[in-house]
């Protein structure tokens, strides 16, 4: 490894992310790298690791790494942050490219000239299979009651391309995330865990959500939670096809196609560059 290890910070809606580009750092990335790098105290704090890119062939890949080490399959903010990482670097100059995470590809298209504002492509939310399989066998869970910290709550679990629990209620807030967080990424109906958002429908265009991260904890927004939830409040009759997700860190924008292809407009903001100490990881 290099003597130094250099980084790029950036956030969307306070939901931050570190990229670590080995196109420019010697490092072969470990569990107890990521962990401390995202530690807050100890570390330089994130909400995850954008590890890439990586070429295969023709593609552009990027690793997705929550703050304990485990790999997500897929991030809606880090998404667009990665593709602002790739303009800013000059590894991509078209205003729209195709990036690959572990579920798959999408397709992002960059709305203004710095590339800070984009909409995401970010395939078709799925009910049932997908990464949902081996979870709760193939059904659909659709407004199933489900037993969490020893209470019955009407949950819809959706795929979008990671595993997440959506609960509607009247009322959402940080301290209810907090607490029923912990109980539903860890249910035994959920082995491989999952990512929990507790919603409340504010109008047909609108909801509000509070959201518990698998791996992560409580986060400001996310990507993939905010269409999980609309796409959940819409698959239950609730809100229309664009739907303004109002999270802590600020709102993003989800419309919903007719075959449930589901399309994330947003705002990312680079902070800034990290030059880490010789001996960070000794």
């Amino acid at each position: 490894m290099h003597d130094t290890l250099l980084l790029k910070k950036y956030h969307g809606l306070g939901n931050d992310y570190l990229v670590l580009d080995p196109n420019k750092n010697d490092i072969q990335l470990q569990e107890r790298h990521i962990v401390r790098l995202c530690r807050r105290n100890i570390g330089v704090g994130a909400d995850g690791i954008l590890y890439g890119p990586v070429f295969r062939e023709d593609k552009i890949c990027v690793q997705i790494f929550n703050p304990d080490g485990s790999e997500a399959e897929r991030s809606g903010n880090g998404v667009r942050i990665f593709a602002k990482y790739l303009l800013d670097e000059g590894y991509v100059e078209k205003k729209q490219f195709t990036l690959y995470t572990k579920a798959g590809s999408v397709t992002v298209d960059f709305l203004n000239e710095d590339g800070s504002r984009m909409r995401v492509n970010m395939g078709k939310a799925k009910f049932a299979g997908g990464v949902l399989k081996g979870s709760y066998g193939e059904n659909e869970i659709i407004n199933e009651p489900l037993v969490f910290r020893g209470r019955l709550y009407n949950a819809t679990c959706v795929s979008m391309g990671n595993p997440n629990c959506v609960i509607m209620m009247e009322e959402v807030n940080a301290k209810k995330a907090k607490e029923l967080g912990p109980y539903v990424e860890n249910a035994s109906y959920f082995p491989n865990r999952i990512n929990m958002q507790l919603c409340h429908v504010i109008d047909r265009n609108h909801v509000q959500v509070e959201i518990y991260e698998r791996g992560a904890g409580y986060t400001l927004a996310s990507g993939t939670g905010a269409c999980a939830a609309a796409t959940a409040a819409y698959r239950l009759g609730l809100v229309d096809q664009r739907i303004t997700v109002t999270m802590p860190g600020g709102e993003l924008l989800v419309e919903i196609g007719e075959d449930m292809t589901i399309f994330l407009t947003g705002d990312v903001e680079n902070i800034g560059t990290v030059l880490l100490a010789e001996n960070f990881f000794a």
